[in-house]
């Protein structure tokens, strides 16, 4: 008797309920009274029942009925009672509305219809009012996820990370925290250097990723860990290194052949075997990766496309260099000359392929390619060792006064280099001011600005350490943080002049700062490194400008012990072959685009007895 005298308590609430006008300011929070998800059939002079409040996340759960439903057609079944009426409990609700929603929730919705409808710069203000109402603070995290994905509609991609940042860093309790994470995702294909969301996921490593994402997720993850493992062998901390390739090398595995991501693990894992000077595994990682991305040459070309491209190059002279250090030169070779013609590594691949054509005796394929490298088209490229080899070749074939001469030309020029080099790193600057050196040639390059002598070589050294992919990228990141910073001059006043607006200006400055001091770090690690290398390279100059001097006083001596009739030279014949799909033309002087790369330098004099290396 206790239930049903309860039941019939509930009934008359509901009748209460029922009877109250629709004005009347009442709602339950989180309570549906519209029973069932199906939309229930309208009866002829009633009212519309209310409705549940949908969010982001899906609708609030419906309360359950008693079996059979209510039916409040009939009255209500204490007005039949012939007992003495009893006095209701009183029942309060603070901010009530029969249409299901607070007053809270119905800001918050209408901040999202403002979203729903391309208003991003009235939404992302709305959003930050909620966020700094301590009032909403129940509904703060749901604020903050929605004015991340606001900022990313407004281009804010840096802005938008610093937010899901902020929701992420609450926990996975939150029901916004897996939503937040696929953002993490979004927002690395739009930035150009994706460490900066790098670092981000790597701090959720542990957590379950939607299976859409997980080999992008697995891929990013082992990029991390390649970066950080290549900063801890730098450091000489050899033991967490190890750990660090080893987690490239398990990440990479766990991507599935046939997946967007597999040619740029397979690229890492191939890289991660290379350091380990596990040759073979190397060399078919990079295989796979020239398989994996081969593209149909009809097909109109996309970013992804490009991207595939270049990656491809990328392990064509991985795979070139791996057997050129194994001292496979004729395999080393043809992986060079796959590299396209005009792309981004195609100069590089002509100054190495030089080398291993040296190795193997073909002088004039060597120095024909130097003879590309030293266009007028490519004259701001920097390759100090091409005239190394070249006094080596010319010293090879016993010509000893040319070499003595490309010696001193070398000298004049990189001598000086040498010297400002040390002059820079003494300084012993801030890693801030290392980049603000970079930063004047990047403007100066911009800007089409000209300069000569010393001062142009060491732009050509700044420009050289830019060709580095992941200071590249750091500055990169920098431009982009700037160029977002700017982008707040073209958005509206209301949004220009705000409180939210000054906030991310500061966030992003900050970031900027940051990224600052780490290309600064990388920009002076490089410096010390094309240092080191000048250094190197001016020792050999030495060492072959003592060579062929001490050779050329063995040859006048030899001459003048025969009375001027000794003779260390031969003519060399001359070979005017060419493959069939090329035209052979004398070179006199004038640099042709269509003849870049295809140039071979003939001497026509040499050692009697030919002193060039063989394989």
């Amino acid at each position: 008797m206790k239930a049903r005298a309860n039941w019939k308590v509930f009934l008359a609430l509901v009748a209460v309920a029922v009877a109250v006008p629709a004005q009347a300011q009442m709602s339950f929070e989180g309570l549906d009274l519209g029973g069932s998800k199906k939309t229930p059939k309208k009866k002829k002079g009633g009212t519309k029942p209310a409705t549940g409040t949908g969010t982001e996340e899906g609708t609030q759960p419906d309360v359950p009925l008693p079996e059979g439903g209510l039916d409040l057609s009939k009255p209500p079944p204490d007005k039949e009672k012939k007992e003495p009426a009893k006095a209701a409990p009183t029942m309060t609700f603070d901010a009530v509305d029969v249409g299901g929603k607070t007053g809270d929730r119905q800001r918050v919705d209408a901040a999202i219809e403002q979203f729903k409808s391309d208003q991003f710069e009235e939404a992302a203000l709305a959003f930050q009012g909620l966020v700094e109402d301590p009032a909403m603070a129940g509904l703060a995290v749901e604020c903050e996820y929605w004015l991340g994905k606001t900022l990313y509609k407004l281009s804010m991609y840096h802005s938008a990370l610093a937010q899901f940042s902020k929701v992420l860093a609450k926990g996975p309790q939150t029901k916004f925290f897996k939503s937040s994470l696929e953002w993490l995702f979004f927002i690395a294909r739009k930035t150009v250097n994706e460490q900066v969301v790098l670092d981000e996921i790597a701090k959720y490593s542990n957590f379950e990723f939607p299976e859409r994402f997980k080999s992008e997720f697995k891929y990013l993850l082992a990029r991390y860990n390649f970066v950080r493992g290549k900063a801890l062998d730098e450091a000489e901390q050899k033991g967490e290194a190890d750990k660090a390739f080893d987690e490239v090398k398990r990440l990479c595995l766990t991507v599935p052949k046939g997946d967007a991501f597999f040619p740029r693990a397979k690229y890492l894992e191939g890289l991660a075997y290379f350091r380990e000077n596990k040759l073979e595994t190397a060399l078919e990682a990079m295989k796979e990766v020239v398989r994996a991305t081969r593209l149909d040459p009809a097909a109109a070309a996309t970013s992804e496309d490009r991207n595939l491209k270049a990656l491809r190059e990328l392990a064509f002279m991985q795979l070139a260099r791996t057997h050129y250090g194994a001292k496979q030169n004729r395999n080393a070779i043809f992986y060079y000359q796959k590299v396209e013609r005009g792309g981004l590594q195609w100069l590089e691949s002509l100054f190495e392929s030089s080398w291993a054509s040296y190795r193997i005796g073909q002088s004039e394929q060597a120095l024909g390619n130097l003879i590309t490298l030293a266009s007028p088209f490519f004259k701001d490229e920097y390759f100090p060792e091409s005239l190394i080899l070249k006094a080596v070749i010319y010293f090879e074939n016993c010509r000893y006064r040319e070499s003595l001469t490309i010696i001193e030309d070398f000298e004049a020029v990189y001598g000086p280099v040498q010297d400002e080099l040390e002059v820079l790193i003494g300084k012993n600057m801030e890693a801030t001011e290392y980049f603000t050196v970079f930063d004047d040639v990047r403007k100066k390059n911009k800007e089409g600005v000209k300069v000569t002598g010393t001062e142009e070589l060491m732009e050509r050294i700044l420009n050289l350490a830019l060709t580095d992919k992941d200071l590249k990228k750091t500055v990169d990141s920098i431009s982009e943080l700037e160029a977002e910073i700017d982008s707040m001059g073209s958005k509206g006043d209301t949004f220009k002049f705000s409180n939210l607006a000054k906030q991310l200006i500061e966030t992003l400055k900050a970031q900027r700062e940051e990224l600052i001091k780490r290309a600064g770090l990388m920009a002076k690690g490089k410096l010390e490194f094309e240092l080191s290398a000048l250094k190197t390279l001016r020792a050999n100059a030495l060492r072959i400008r003592f060579e062929t001097t001490t050779k050329e006083k063995e040859f006048l001596e030899e001459q003048l012990a025969a009375g001027g009739t000794a003779d260390v030279l031969r003519k060399y014949k001359i070979r005017y072959g060419v493959s069939d799909d090329q035209l052979y033309w004398p070179f006199v002087g004038e640099y042709w685009r269509d003849e870049l790369g295809t140039y071979e330098y003939t001497l026509t004099k040499g050692c009697i007895e030919s002193k060039s290396l063989s394989e």
